[in-house]
């Protein structure tokens, strides 16, 4: 990785950083470039989508996809501005899912053509072999969750089977909040992978 000589020297730093974690596997400095930058980017997403919760999990999200990206970041241009732009299109992209998700079913939309198009809107309650096949997919997902050490797999018990927020699970572990992010952010990744192997039986 050759350094652009316009970088500032924070810039330089931060290259320093990714170097060690690219070349060297240092879990330090990956932690310390979590560090810098987790706050402004939380704050960030607050300000985008108006939501602490999501903002959390698009932190977490964009932190774990800037890493796994670690090796192809090209130090002609600051750090921050490759994480930036990362967490940027990540928040561009969770308001897209959230509008698409979100819109107005009682009005037509027009085409292009000016022709007028309804929404027929299938019933929410499932069919049964909706349901069957709904509920095989949740029972895999609790046999790969088991398969976690026991306390990644209570934190992701706690976030996503009991829904409780950052700070009820630092509350109920009696933990800091912060170690509780760090946590989940490696058990999200680690059962990512578990799923990513696993994907044909899901």
């Amino acid at each position: 990785m050759e350094i652009n000589n316009s970088l500032s020297d924070k810039a330089r730093s931060d290259h320093e950083l990714v170097k060690r974690a690219v070349e060297l596997g240092d879990q330090l400095a990956y932690a310390e470039l979590l560090g810098r930058y987790r706050d402004s980017i939380y704050f960030m997403f607050v300000k985008m989508v108006g939501n602490k919760d999501d903002a959390e999990d698009l932190t977490i999200e964009t932190f774990g996809k800037a890493f796994k990206s670690l090796p192809y970041y090209q130090p002609n241009f600051a750090f921050s501005t490759w994480l930036y732009r990362i967490a940027t299109n990540n928040g561009i992209d969770f308001l897209r899912r959230k509008k698409l998700n979100t819109f107005s079913i009682d009005n037509a939309i027009k085409g292009k053509d000016g022709d007028e198009l309804t929404i027929d809107v299938r019933s929410q309650v499932p069919d049964p072999e909706e349901e069957m096949i709904r509920e095989q997919k949740k029972e895999v997902l609790r046999q790969l969750v088991e398969k976690l050490k026991p306390r990644y797999r209570r934190l992701i018990e706690l976030r996503y089977y009991e829904d409780l927020s950052y700070e009820e699970i630092a509350e109920r572990l009696n933990l800091p909040l912060g170690t509780i992010k760090a946590q989940l952010f490696r058990a999200k990744d680690l059962l990512y992978h578990i799923v990513k192997k696993t994907r044909g039986n899901i």
